[in-house]
């Protein structure tokens, strides 16, 4: 059962931390002109949903940076609720087992 709460963990710390490395590539893109604005959002938006999506969304405040997008504005914050609920089934599932 340690195992499993080790894995999910570092699951959750492994996704949310290219999540930011993938928003701060962006923006560091953006700024010399490598990429338009928008590009990208795909990207963005399936890093969000494998449970990203706090980092995201914390990260795009932290470096105001496509916080007009309503797209991003709006499904950031769902998915973030989302991906919370799912892994609070997930630890809760390890300990029903435990």
């Amino acid at each position: 059962m340690i195992l499993l709460i080790i894995l999910l963990s570092v699951y959750i710390l492994a996704v949310n931390f290219y999540a930011f490395r993938l928003l701060k590539v962006q923006r560091d893109a953006y700024e010399t002109g490598k990429i338009k604005s928008g590009e990208g959002d795909g990207k963005l938006l399936l890093a969000a949903a494998l449970g990203g999506a706090t980092a995201v969304y914390i990260t795009m405040f932290v470096l105001r940076y496509r916080l007009e997008s309503c797209v991003l504005m709006l499904a950031l914050p769902l998915l973030a609720v989302i991906n919370i609920y799912c892994f609070y089934l997930g630890f809760r599932g390890i300990f029903l087992f435990w």
